[in-house]
């Protein structure tokens, strides 16, 4: 199951050759996470299939995409805006939220897996409820800056080349990240 299958409708997939729609794209699912973990703050009933496939979302998906963020995204950003794009404070501000992103996202995993061992909902957890949704609305507003300002700066400053950049470390990651052990 991935992300996509936890919402009504499918998850959007956009190709790490369109850096700027991938992002997008990536955003809008980790928005579908957001509500999937709401959804499961409250439920009453044991979801293992839910659980894992959050689990799995949050250790690997999200944490991939934050390196990408921070790794190539931001920094060429910042050499290529305009000082009139004032960006340095609102990348400055991101770099912090991702910071706490992990904090708060190592909690939910913790909440996940000791779902996963003792077979009970988050609500049963202590704090774990509270773990998720905390999470679910730190990561809401974090996108919506994203998405307001960087992304448009990303549209009107990156080149065609440095696109083709971005392309090409995006798919590296993730030959990377997905290449069998030897």
């Amino acid at each position: 199951m991935n992300i996509g299958e936890l919402e009504p409708d499918s998850a959007r997939r956009a190709s790490p050759h369109d850096p700027i729609e991938f992002v997008l794209s990536e955003h809008l699912n980790h928005r579908r996470m957001c509500r999937a973990l709401e959804r499961l703050a409250v439920a009453t009933e044991f979801d293992a299939v839910r659980i894992t496939t959050l689990l799995e979302f949050v250790r690997f998906d999200l944490t991939l995409h934050v390196i990408d963020e921070e790794e190539d995204f931001f920094p060429m950003l910042r050499q290529r805006c305009l000082p009139e794009d004032e960006v340095a404070d609102v990348l400055d501000r991101l770099t912090l939220e991702h910071a706490e992103d992990k904090v708060l996202s190592v909690r939910v995993r913790d909440v996940l897996n000791a779902c996963l061992i003792v077979r009970k909902p988050p609500c049963a957890m202590d704090g774990g409820a509270e773990a998720l949704m905390a999470f679910a609305l730190h990561e809401m507003r974090h996108l919506a800056l994203e998405n307001a300002v960087v992304v448009p700066l990303a549209r009107r400053r990156f080149s065609p080349d440095d696109l083709q950049f971005l392309s090409q470390r995006l798919l590296a990651r993730r030959r990377r990240v997905t290449a069998p052990d030897k």
